[in-house]
């Protein structure tokens, strides 16, 4: 058993209670997939947590179980049922029920709040006063039991808010930690309307609120109701904030706009450039759009973009990268889909999903997710590929030979099991050749990773299949005697029907990696892609 208390802290804001549990005998994630396991068709519905039982505390209410000999508020070890190693959280046993597991707070701006994904998915800021728990952690104890969750707020002028819900929780990073569940809402609130700096609160019929966009003209739409906050005489609105109107930047007549303080500008035909420099816009009247490039308005922001596959700031705009690992090095760092074009493919630029996961610049060609594409299909939908790429889907067999054949890459596979175990296979090389020699798996490297059982040649669940061309169940060039490919609902590059076909049936025996370890080699998860070596 574990008890270990480290400190004491400040009253909590955002917070966390068990409010029930679920069937212990079975979790919410085995319940999804047992009956998915018996079933040719794959699972109803997807999840993505599977838990084993933890030997530390789950959260705060097990901790406050565990050490009701002593107070139970202040820092402690936990370990919530499939996250791998025990992290410290703030417990808070401060009133009658007690148990809380503290996922938030704020009370001095001490901490930085405006921060990137990352420092949200891992968490930032300190125990002892300002911190964000993290969304990882968050995920993992929000799907092991039902949670009720609690806000306390307390204004400027010493009002308390308090509001809650009876179930809260979030799914995993693949689902971008989306908010799952609320539930039943209840709050206790004595709120007084207080406006942010710069603002009044005024009756809106006799207000003129204006703003930097458009100072000289007073706003309709500003107010919702009849009575608002709305900046105060002498102030503009910028964005959600009232700023002084020198603070606004400087008025361009021509489009009746306000460029901010060191941005740009560019008229309406883009035939020229404005940067506000000390409240004076300084013109370019060289500006002008490639041959590339169109004059546009995108995301609020008129000047002139690449098309056609183009990139380049719209003045000069050259042919596509080439892979990921092209857009990677230009200082792109965000996963999501981007256009290429690889050496010798004839055909426009084409739309990839990009990994920037493991050093970035990953070109993903195939992901499975939860069985809603057919991956049993004929040899022409995987020459061209098939399915959304922001889901479930094979780029395409003629995509990948251009992409496998213009430089020298390595390639790294995915896998998460059935009971929702991650594992991971890399070979430094990978290449396939065209279709006159039927898409052959030309070249495999020298595998590693954690995704085949030490007991056997390292890598062989993908090795055994070296040199072998690919096959449909219209096309059969596997070494069987049969078509692996009809007999196991997919397609690969079959040499005899085993060892890996990760474009099998979603949720069947088919769909499997042979040597993965343990007990459990069908899968629920798959995810390949390639990068420059």
């Amino acid at each position: 058993m574990y008890c270990y208390q480290f400190y004491s802290l400040l009253r909590v804001s955002f917070f966390l209670w068990t409010a029930g549990f679920l069937d212990s005998s079975r979790t919410t994630a085995e319940a999804g997939t047992s009956d998915a396991a018996n079933s040719d068709d794959g699972p109803s519905q997807s999840s993505f947590f599977f838990y084993q039982q933890s030997t530390y505390p789950r959260d705060c209410r097990e901790v406050q179980e565990q050490c009701s000999s002593h107070n139970s508020t202040g820092v402690f070890m936990i370990k919530p049922d499939g996250y791998l190693e025990p992290f410290e959280v703030y417990c808070d046993s401060t009133d009658i029920s007690g148990g809380w597991t503290v996922i938030q707070r704020r009370i001095d701006g001490s901490i930085d709040f405006g921060r990137d994904w990352d420092s949200y998915k891992t968490g930032f800021g300190f125990l002892s006063r300002e911190f964000w728990l993290g969304n990882e952690k968050l995920s993992f104890l929000t799907n092991q039991k039902k949670y009720q969750l609690v806000i306390d707020m307390t204004t400027s002028n010493g009002s308390l808010i308090r509001v809650s819900y009876d179930h809260f929780r979030i799914s995993d990073a693949f689902s971008y930690f989306k908010l799952v569940n609320l539930g039943q809402y209840s709050g206790e609130t004595d709120v007084v309307t207080l406006c942010p700096t710069n603002m009044a609160y005024t009756n809106c019929s006799t207000a003129c609120q204006r703003t930097c966009e458009a100072p000289g003209i007073c706003q309709d739409d500003v107010c919702t109701e009849v009575e608002a906050c709305v900046c105060r005489d002498g102030y503009f609105l910028l964005g959600s904030d009232c700023v002084p109107r020198e603070q606004c930047g400087c008025y361009e007549s021509e489009g009746q706009t306000i460029i901010p303080e060191g941005e740009f500008n560019v008229n309406p035909r883009c035939t020229r450039k404005g940067v506000c420099t000390n409240g004076q816009i300084s013109w370019d009247e060289t500006y002008a759009c490639s041959p590339n490039a169109v004059c546009d308005v995108r995301n609020d922001i008129r000047r002139c973009y690449c098309t056609g596959g183009y990139r380049g700031d719209g003045e000069v705009c050259e042919r596509p990268p080439k892979d990921c690992q092209e857009i990677y090095e230009d200082g792109t760092s965000d996963d999501g889909i981007y256009r290429i074009e690889p050496t010798g493919w004839t055909g426009e630029a084409f739309e990839v999903y990009c990994n920037m996961t493991d050093g970035g610049g990953w070109t993903v060609f195939q992901r499975r997710v939860d069985g809603t594409e057919d991956f049993y299909l004929e040899w022409n939908s995987y020459k061209q590929g098939f399915g959304h790429i922001d889901h479930e889907f094979w780029l395409g067999n003629d995509k990948l030979y251009y992409l496998t054949n213009q430089k020298r890459y390595e390639i790294r596979i995915d896998l998460v099991n059935k009971e929702g175990a991650p594992y991971y296979a890399k070979f430094d090389f990978f290449r396939i050749n065209d279709e006159s020699d039927n898409y052959r798996l030309s070249g495999v490297g020298t595998y590693s990773g954690t995704a085949d059982d030490q007991s056997t040649p390292d890598g062989i669940s993908l090795t055994y299949h070296r040199n072998q061309q690919f096959s449909t169940k219209d096309r059969d060039n596997d070494a069987y005697s049969g078509n692996c490919a009809t007999y196991y609902l997919g397609a690969w590059w079959f040499k005899d029907c085993y060892y890996s076909n990760l474009n099998g049936r979603y949720g069947h025996s088919y769909f499997y990696w042979y040597y993965l370890p343990g007990s459990n080699i069908y899968l629920q998860f798959v995810e390949m892609k390639i990068r420059p070596v």
